[in-house]
């Protein structure tokens, strides 16, 4: 989950902003839902967190990454950077990225490699780092370029479908929305033939800020290849400024030192 995030935009999971021109095939009532999720989620400027990434395969078997994160959120300029830790063949690998509104760079640092990877459009779908997140779910999506409608609604949750209008590996998104927190508890993907192809859940919120709530645990399932992956924060730090050096090439190749 910018927020899964961020991380891990991670990881995150909330798409930002508004614009001033509403479509005719939009529904108001969904973007304003989005902007209420986001307007919350932009009173974290800096966040500094441990994050444990499990890969499980279809037989269970499990992989495990210790990861550093770092992010930075203001005036629509958003900065992300994950630091592998453990173990060691990926130790010093590090993901950085850079959005400046619907502008976004993604760049790999490879220290086997000694060199810095940018992400083309065309990797956008791969897998990063041999887990279930792609690129493309990693990065800083804008809501301006996505097409909304409320697709259900409950006293318990909102639904909202979300349809990019340009390239994109996925069809169309559900957003489940928690209306009393504003935050996304579950996204569900699907493809051009109306088939869910995975699923992230969001869980154990905790209240970082007044009135603001980030999840502590996602697990993005990979539905057709049956295996998942999870993500767990732990000693989050929010507000503390982050030097700029961080989010610069040189904070790439310096990774966890």
């Amino acid at each position: 989950m910018k927020n899964f995030l961020p991380v891990i935009g991670i990881l995150l999971l909330i798409l930002p902003v508004t614009t001033a021109a509403q479509n005719a095939d939009e529904d108001p009532r969904a973007r304003e839902i989005f902007e209420e999720v986001d307007q919350r989620r932009e009173r974290i400027d800096y966040e500094t967190a441990d994050m444990q990434m499990i890969i499980y395969d279809a037989r269970g078997r499990t992989r495990n990454r210790q990861i550093q994160s770092f992010s930075y959120n203001r005036n629509k300029t958003s900065r992300s950077l994950l630091v592998f830790e453990e173990p060691a063949n990926v130790r010093g690998t590090a993901f950085l990225t850079l959005s400046e509104g619907s502008d976004e760079v993604q760049k790999l640092y490879l220290p086997a490699l000694q060199r810095i990877k940018i992400i083309s459009a065309s990797e956008q779908g791969d897998r990063f780092m041999g887990s279930d997140f792609t690129y493309e779910d990693l990065g800083d999506r804008q809501p301006e370029d996505y097409r909304f409608q409320m697709h259900a609604e409950t006293d318990t949750s909102y639904v909202l479908r979300a349809e990019k209008r340009d390239q994109s590996q996925y069809a169309w998104l559900y957003f489940h929305v928690d209306p009393d927190r504003y935050v996304v508890e579950k996204i569900e993907y699907f493809n051009a033939q109306g088939d869910m192809i995975k699923r992230l859940e969001a869980t154990g919120h905790e209240q970082v800020l007044e009135g603001v709530w980030q999840a502590s645990a996602m697990v993005m399932h990979d539905l057709a290849e049956n295996r998942k992956t999870e993500l767990r924060w732990s000693d989050r730090t929010i507000g503390t400024p982050i030097p700029e050096w961080r989010f610069t090439d040189r904070g790439l190749r310096r990774g966890i030192n």
